[in-house]
């Protein structure tokens, strides 16, 4: 249930980066405060995650889905660059990931 926490943590990661982008700085009330909401799910999930999961695994693999979902929705909804170099390492990272679940106990 451990690894279920730490994902939905990690989704809740891309909610508060991508509301932090519409919040334009905190003006915009709506997106402020679901920026809050989804930060402070995300954390709660996390510490529920590391209860189980060791620390070290738990952060890189949470980062990692809140970098590769911040990446994915900066190329879909902000038409960021999507070089060759750019969707190579977003697969290494994606593959990383899937690395320490798999030799994780």
């Amino acid at each position: 249930m451990a690894w279920v926490f730490l994902i939905i943590a990690g989704l809740f990661e891309v909610g508060f980066t991508t509301s932090l982008k519409l919040s334009d700085n905190f003006s915009n009330w709506k997106w402020s405060t679901a920026f809050f909401i989804c930060i402070t799910v995300s954390f709660l999930l996390l510490n529920k995650a590391i209860q189980t999961i060791p620390m070290g695994t738990a952060y890189a693999v949470w980062t990692g889905i809140g970098a590769v979902g911040t990446v994915i929705v900066g190329i879909f909804l902000y038409k960021e660059p999507t070089d060759a170099w750019r969707i190579f390492f977003l697969f290494l990272l994606i593959g990383s990931i899937m690395g320490l679940k798999f030799v994780s106990k």
